[in-house]
């Protein structure tokens, strides 16, 4: 056990100086009343034996709550481990410069970051979230975390800049989910080698992936889900922008860009999860119906200063009763 204010602790040595000052008016009480009885003002013999152990039980409980009540103040933590519904979700938004494209309004990137803020705050308090951003390659902007204005303060912090690898996102998504950098090359990633990668298992962690789909890698994203869905996570995938397309402008040059859903519904087919445009108001809904929250049980540094200060009323309490039986008056 530790505390958060240890300093506090110093205020048992008052308990000392307290039973001293108690046991010093106890003697003063009974040598008045000697005095009273040697005068004749009061019956010889009433009260002037010390109390017996049984008349001992109300001081005793009362010093135990006292410094129970000294603990309290000094703010006692315990590790204590406790069950709770948890489940993993991170999300995995396309920064590439494609997504400066405003087939969808404000761009393809703002409509994600939208999107993905109210997904993120409709979540269960037992989900933890992650944020990745992507586009040639990927970096985790925010570990998942039960903190919801740090999710959002990272979804607002996204900026656009490079090409796209969804594999990219994805195998960066995985690592947020492990809590370690997973390692895989070109040859583990051939169709016919995926199945010996072994990252480990996160059975009911969640990808949810925003992107046009528009991928301009060598390595292919359908092969990275195929492995996410082999270590138990389940990758959601969500089509920003239109078909028809537009054109944007890129260091200097007009490019054409599109949305390739094709790619995205390959992706999510092969990971257990499914596609949704970011347009259809249910969609976000329903991938919030297949996370899957899981009990698990947690170790948490609590604060148990009400448990303490419980305890030291109930003694207090049992206290006073005993004292008003064995003295007819409280100590």
């Amino acid at each position: 056990m530790t505390f958060a204010s240890p300093d506090r602790l110093f205020g048992l040595l008052l308990v000392p100086v307290l039973l001293m000052a108690y046991a010093r008016s106890q003697k003063g009480r009974r040598q008045r009343r000697a005095d009273l009885e040697a005068e004749g003002f009061v019956a010889t013999g009433g009260g002037a034996k010390r109390p017996g152990w049984r008349q001992k039980v109300p001081l005793v409980l009362s010093v135990i709550a006292l410094v129970l009540l000294v603990v309290a103040i000094a703010r006692p933590m315990a590790t204590i481990k406790t069950p709770r519904e948890e489940a993993t979700v991170v999300l995995v938004i396309d920064v590439s410069n494609s997504m400066a494209a405003t087939d969808a309004k404000p761009s393809r990137l703002g409509l994600a970051q939208m999107a993905a803020k109210d997904f993120a705050r409709q979540q269960p308090a037992g989900v933890q979230i992650g944020v990745v951003a992507f586009g040639s390659g990927a970096v985790i902007v925010q570990t998942p975390t039960f903190s919801r204005p740090a999710v959002l303060q990272a979804i607002d912090r996204l900026t656009l800049g490079g090409g796209t690898s969804l594999a990219a996102g994805i195998l960066t998504g995985l690592d947020a989910i492990s809590g370690k950098t997973l390692l895989v090359n070109k040859a583990e990633l051939a169709e016919d080698n995926s199945g010996e990668v072994n990252f480990g298992y996160y059975g009911g962690a969640t990808i949810v992936l925003f992107s046009d789909g528009e991928d301009t890698s060598q390595t292919d994203p359908v092969t990275m889900a195929r492995l996410a869905s082999s270590a138990g996570v389940r990758v959601q995938t969500v089509g920003v922008g239109t078909t028809s397309g537009t054109t944007i402008k890129a260091d200097g040059f007009s490019v054409a860009t599109a949305m390739d859903p094709q790619t995205l519904m390959a992706v999510a087919k092969v990971a257990n999860g499914t596609y949704h445009q970011i347009d259809d108001p249910a969609g976000l809904a329903d991938i919030s119906k297949t996370i899957n929250l899981h009990f698990t049980v947690v170790t948490q540094h609590t604060e148990v200063t009400a448990i303490f200060v419980a305890v030291a009323i109930g003694l207090l309490l049992v206290s006073a009763i005993s004292s008003v039986l064995s003295f007819g008056r409280v100590l």
